[in-house]
Parts: C-alpha cells; structure tokens; sequence
C-alpha cells in the first residue's frame, strides 16, 4: 500500500498514526515537502531520524520550502523504484525533482521545492536556501522524462500546487515561476491525482484531480 500525507516541519506525532503502525516492510509513506527532520543536525535530530529509518515501512519524501538543502545534499544519491533517490539510511529516501517512480504498478511523478514567502526574513545557508526554487535545468529534465513516458503518469508529487489549483484553495494567489510551471504542466500531461502539500490544509479539489493534503494521511487507490 502507498499512503501520503502533507507538510511534516518535523514533527513525529503523524508516524504514530494507527494507519501507520499497521504498515509492513511492503509499504510507502510519500510526504508532499516540508519533512523538516533534517534541519539543524543536532543530537535529538539524529535520534529522530534512527527512529524513521527503522521503521517497517519506506518513508519517501519531496522537498519543501522549510528544509536543510545542505543536509540533503550530504547524502548519496542512488536508484529506488526505477528513478533517482537520496538515500538517507535505512528506510528514508529523498525523491529527487523530475523523477518517475514505479511503486506497486503506478507510476509517480515527483518534483520538490517552492518559493518561500518569508525569504527576506530568513539567513541564506542558515534558514534558507535558494536551492529550493529549482534551476531551469531541473525544470527541462523534468519535461524530458515526462516526454519519455509519454506525458502520462498516475500520481504527481509536489509540495507546491499548480496556479490554479492554489486558486481553489486559497483566495490570495501568489504568482511564481513553480506554480505557473506545474500549471502549464496540468494541462499538458496526463494524471490520475495530482497530490500537494505547503498550503496547511486538507482538500479534495472536486474540479481537477487534485488533493490538498496537511494533517491528512489518504491510501493511494
């Protein structure tokens, strides 16, 4: 079974969820950015983490607007369901931008990071990192193995939504180059449901296939 859920900020209560613990070594939880348990590297960090990585289950992640981008890049990257990954020992893995994914016969598009609103508030390399608006060359490797797979996935991934799923969600749009992207992309790609996090709520979107997620845990059907 795959489950997903929203923004974490590193907070362990969710992986106590009943749904979880009835988790086997053949399952995945996605989490749609934000993780947030690789931020300061201290000593209570670490001992957190052991306790994700020993879970039964996979623990699979994309990337928010609140995380260490220089922890993340520490760890190796290697393969996992026929895409890249960053391996964060045991069971914990990064799914790096522009992957697809095979997980139980479905495929999953993945692709991290966002636009933090209160960057100007924040200490570049030390609470922020440009690093979470992806390059142009992330974007075109994105659309390069879209193509590959013939512009047809089953799930999207992503912290951030489209413009216009945003617009459904919330009455003031903030207007970036990400959201337009994943836009653009919802119109040119085929999908079955497309799952985010960063906007701290859970919603179905009856006009798209789309799913608001925060606090939420959903089986993926």
């Amino acid at each position: 079974m795959v489950f997903i859920t929203g923004d974490m900020h590193g907070e362990y209560e969710r992986f106590e969820s009943k749904k979880l613990k009835k988790l086997t070594e053949n399952d995945c939880l996605i989490i749609c950015g934000d993780f947030g348990f690789l931020w300061d590297n201290s000593k209570k960090e670490k001992q957190t983490l052991d306790k994700i990585r020993e879970k039964k289950f996979r623990t699979l992640f994309v990337e928010g607007t609140h995380e260490n981008f220089s922890l993340l890049s520490s760890y190796p990257v290697t393969e996992l369901f026929g895409g890249r990954v960053r391996k964060m020992g045991g069971n914990l893995y990064q799914l790096l931008r522009g992957e697809i994914y095979t997980i139980e016969g479905k495929t999953y598009f993945a692709f991290g990071g966002g636009d933090s609103e209160d960057k100007e508030l924040r200490k570049e390399n030390g609470t922020w990192w440009k690093e979470e608006m992806p390059s142009m060359i992330e974007l075109q490797y994105a659309v390069e193995k879209l193509d590959k797979a013939g512009r047809k996935v089953d799930y999207v991934i992503t912290h951030e939504p489209s413009l216009t799923d945003m617009a459904h969600v919330i009455r003031k749009c903030r207007i970036d180059p990400l959201a337009t992207f994943f836009d653009e992309l919802s119109h040119n790609i085929s999908y079955k449901k497309w799952y985010f996090g960063s906007l701290h709520t859970n919603k179905k979107l009856r006009h798209a296939h789309a799913h608001c997620l925060f606090t939420d845990i959903v089986k993926v059907i």
